[in-house]
């Protein structure tokens, strides 16, 4: 098990992977991700910034989703991951 802390509320959990995320706040990490998929779905050819300056979030949360492999890169078209 590993010890990670928190993106949201910086409290320590203990898990077996590298989450960013603990359980209390998954919800909050869920509705990002549904508003950027949303928006994925409107505006399909944008980038990460494009992305955050429509959502008015930080760019580095759209660049976490695609490190962690929930989003990535492709020519028109928007999957989700499983």
């Amino acid at each position: 098990m590993k010890l990670n802390q928190c993106k949201y509320c910086f409290n320590m959990f203990q898990s077996p992977d590298t989450r960013v995320v603990c359980d209390k706040c998954k919800p909050l990490d869920e509705a990002l991700f549904s508003s950027i998929e949303d928006y994925l779905k409107k505006y399909p050819n944008s980038n990460a910034i494009q992305i955050a300056e429509g959502l008015e979030i930080p760019t580095f949360e759209v660049v976490r989703f695609i490190d962690e492999g929930r989003l990535q890169f492709s020519r028109g078209k928007f999957e989700r991951l499983k």
